[in-house]
């Protein structure tokens, strides 16, 4: 789980700004906030973040984009670091960019931060948190790596070679993975498996679940898009022969010698068609995710998901992902952008639902999201603790604040009032006149209709 989350000089974020997901002393919807017993303390199941339009939400999730792709992916040698600094002030561009995470994994909590320039790493650490005491697993500072004291012998000279191959445009935690290095791995397979990220034009990975009438959560999301009016019955898959599939021959190529016995390989091709490719017995066997609807009562007719809504496609995408958020022994972290995008406000009230209705203390999923629906700024779905407003001040930077900051916002106030009235900021300045027809005079000697 997040803890917290902090960006500097990133994008149109130039001060330090903060994402804090423990609870506050809020009582509305506690009991299913979680509740980590060895650091006394509790975290908070979602985050919305509001604002309007280029206020800096989605410069939020790219900086959580950015810092993923970083530790997981790593850099080429001689490459830059893909850093996008504040840019509207000259200071600024040549300051490095920070980023500062708390992460509960497992039992543990960790702290991980790395300041970069498109050029170099120049700062990282990690820091293993106890209910009592710090301690320092490796520090990196003007191009030197130090570890841990208690470490000795050859664990403390490997690691002490490690650091003098990582190179400067590299973090030292993704290099010590490469090097088989496993005292940092779980941090590092947090940002490769545990936290995922959700753009408004990406497509979500697991749409097999949709094929494999096999897998356990096939019947539940096939009956939940029946709830939801979708108009689909049920997605299924249509079997297609290889040479029949209309793939590029360089990807059927690649296919040939990728796709090893009993794996899977997803494919994307242009206007959303989505195929599986499995070895099965040495051979290649091809299904096409298709959609069925039921006419009256005769036969159920289908449709190619590229035939489907925005909306529709929208909640095949999301389905999976609020389904593992639901399942209680998951601890992954869904970071969505423009979670609306496409869909009515009570669909995306229903799939929020869902999941806060399966959040409880020992829940260690979470979900972070944005959005410009107001309709879900309600305190009987959401404590004002878990809901954020992004602001963009007349420099150009943004910032971040939670609703709980405000002294006058109660329990039982009309917040989404209060919202677009401006009081709670976030909403855009719009400076245009209400008339933007041009206006013609009538002549009084003609007369007019």
């Amino acid at each position: 789980m997040i803890i917290s989350f902090a960006v500097e000089n990133w994008m149109s974020f130039r001060d330090r700004t903060s994402l804090l997901m423990t609870a506050s002393r809020e009582r509305q919807h506690g009991n299913r906030v979680s509740t980590i017993s060895k650091y006394k303390t509790r975290v908070l199941p979602i985050a919305a973040i509001y604002g309007g339009n280029a206020s800096g939400k989605t410069n939020f999730f790219k900086a959580l984009n950015f810092a993923k792709v970083l530790v997981v992916k790593g850099t080429q040698p001689d490459s830059l670091i893909n850093v996008e600094p504040f840019r509207l002030d000259r200071e600024s561009a040549s300051r490095p960019s920070r980023f500062f995470f708390e992460l509960l994994i497992g039992e543990n909590v960790y702290e991980f931060s790395f300041a970069v320039t498109r050029k170099a790493v120049l700062e990282e650490k990690l820091v293993l948190i106890s209910s009592a005491s710090e301690k320092v697993l490796y520090s990196r500072k003007g191009g030197e790596i130090t570890f841990d004291g208690a470490l000795e012998g050859k664990q403390k000279d490997f690691l002490n070679f490690v650091s003098r191959g990582t190179r400067d445009n590299q973090l030292f935690l993704t290099n010590s993975i490469s090097q088989n290095v496993d005292d940092f791995r779980s941090v590092y397979d947090w940002f490769k498996e545990k936290l995922v990220l959700i753009a408004p034009d990406s497509r979500f990975e697991a749409f097999e679940q949709f094929i494999d009438e096999q897998h356990p959560l096939y019947s539940t999301m096939n009956t939940l898009l029946q709830q939801l009016d979708t108009g689909i019955a049920h997605l299924g898959g249509e079997e297609v022969p290889f040479d029949q599939i209309p793939f590029p021959e360089s990807l059927k190529t690649m296919l040939q010698g990728e796709v090893k016995e009993g794996k899977t390989f997803r494919v994307h091709m242009p206007l959303n068609d989505r195929y599986v490719v499995t070895r099965e017995d040495g051979n290649l066997t091809v299904k096409k995710l298709v959609a069925y609807h039921q006419v009256g009562n005769g036969p159920k007719v289908r449709f190619g998901i590229r035939h489907e809504s925005d909306g529709s496609q929208r909640v095949i995408d999301l389905l999976p992902a609020f389904l593992e958020l639901s399942d209680q022994h998951s601890s992954r972290v869904y970071v969505i952008d423009e979670v609306d995008r496409s869909l009515h406000t009570m669909l995306t009230r229903r799939l929020l639902e869902t999941y806060l209705a399966s959040c409880a203390v020992d829940t260690r999923t979470q979900v972070l999201l944005t959005t410009h629906d107001v309709m879900l700024m309600d305190q009987q779905l959401l404590r004002r603790d878990e809901m954020w407003v992004a602001e963009r001040n007349a420099d150009g930077a943004s910032s971040l604040l939670s609703f709980s900051d405000y002294k006058d916002v109660r329990y039982d106030k009309d917040i989404r009032k209060s919202y677009l009235q401006g009081r709670l900021g976030g909403i855009p300045r719009i400076l245009l006149n209400v008339g933007l027809g041009c206006h013609v005079p009538l002549d009084k000697n003609k007369g007019g209709n």
